[in-house]
């Protein structure tokens, strides 16, 4: 028998197969699959199983999906909340479009005022983290607090770890803490985290994770705003300060960059103009204006539309605040280097009837463990 014989009689014995696919390009064709794809892959074999389970696919799968931002949708109703996305439309010229969404999952969870936090492609309500995309979830250990409080989820993309912020009550200096849960460690357990920043009240609603540091508004006396700065792996406190910030109804992440949004109506309470101010040095703090001007149209009103992000091609996305306002529901992309208002109808959500508030959020959901 020769050599080679020998070898592939070898390699039959351990159950191998000499023309079998190599590991590395099973991983790379696995890492341009969709996440509900990767799940189910999972069931297949241990080998299939261990292989994406494993950090190199973690970290291959997160980069590849970088590129792959959906629309996340959080529709509540009836003491639950259903999850929807959308890619990201393929067709730049087209000014109307329609697209159907798709339902992930839902959860039956009470927010009670307190909103919910997006990092990473996980969702963290009070006391629960979920993926929206794969339906795990997890209870978080209970805080007790003797009034409500904001709660924020931040990812390190470092340690590749994420930590939930729970806000001190009191807030003044020097009487507060704040509370830190770090997850994925053996017992999770909140621990207390003294702070220097003195302020009355945070707006839940507007908070953004940028490459390990969590922003959200704050207030340190009525009518004064700043953005509270808590990097996840140091778990140190910075704060800005600006006259614009009291202007921004939106925190957003402009190709990696703090920015914050303004919309501007008209005396009927049509959104004409936006105002975008980017940080561009954090240490110094300098602030970029721009102000874009909406193509004439009949259909944005401030009063059921917010700002749910900027696209990697930077494109702000408005969409409708409720599903009951009117039909079909609508999505809105304003290109500021075109000047063009695209609008792209949602199909799927037709017998959301009854429902009502919309959180939506430009988000890389691509988390499947």
């Amino acid at each position: 028998m020769s050599k080679a014989n020998k070898r592939r009689s070898k390699s039959r014995k351990r159950g191998e197969n000499p023309d079998s696919i190599p590991t590395d390009l099973i991983i790379e064709i696995f890492s341009r699959l969709r996440t509900k794809s990767i799940v189910r892959f999972r069931c297949v074999s241990k080998l299939w199983r261990s292989m994406l389970h494993c950090p190199y696919f973690t970290e291959l799968f997160l980069t590849r999906s970088l590129a792959r931002s959906r629309l996340l949708f959080g529709v509540e109703g009836f003491g639950e909340w259903l999850f929807y996305s959308l890619p990201q439309p393929q067709h730049p010229y087209e000014k109307s479009l329609v697209v159907t969404a798709d339902f992930h999952t839902k959860f039956r969870v009470k927010i009670n005022g307190e909103g919910m936090s997006y990092a990473s492609g996980l969702i963290y309500f009070p006391n629960t983290l979920c993926n929206p995309i794969t339906g795990q979830y997890a209870i978080l250990p209970k805080l007790i607090r003797y009034r409500m409080v904001n709660s924020f989820l931040g990812f390190d993309p470092v340690d590749k770890q994420f930590k939930v912020l729970c806000e001190a009550y009191p807030f003044s200096h020097g009487s507060g803490h704040h509370k830190i849960l770090t997850l994925g460690t053996e017992k999770l357990r909140w621990k207390r985290k003294n702070h220097f920043l003195s302020y009355i009240n945070s707006f839940y609603v507007e908070d953004v994770c940028i490459n390990g540091v969590l922003y959200y508004l704050a207030e340190k006396a009525v009518g004064s705003e700043f953005i509270v700065c808590f990097d996840v792996r140091s778990e140190k406190f910075k704060f800005i300060e600006a006259e614009c910030i009291s202007l921004f109804d939106k925190l957003i992440n402009y190709k990696g960059k703090l920015g914050g949004i303004e919309l501007i109506c008209d005396v009927h309470g049509a959104i004409v103009e936006i105002g975008m101010w980017i940080l561009e040095d954090m240490k110094i703090q300098i602030w970029s204006k721009y102000v874009y001007t909406l193509p004439p149209n009949n259909i944005v009103d401030h009063s059921c539309f917010s700002v749910a992000g900027v696209t990697a091609t930077g494109e702000i996305v408005l969409t409708k605040d409720y599903t009951f306002t009117s039909k079909p529901f609508y999505v809105f992309y304003f290109n500021i280097e075109r000047n063009t208002l695209r609008k792209v109808e949602i199909q799927g959500f037709e017998a959301l009837d009854n429902r009502g508030k919309v959180l939506a959020s430009l988000c890389r959901l691509c988390r499947g463990s």
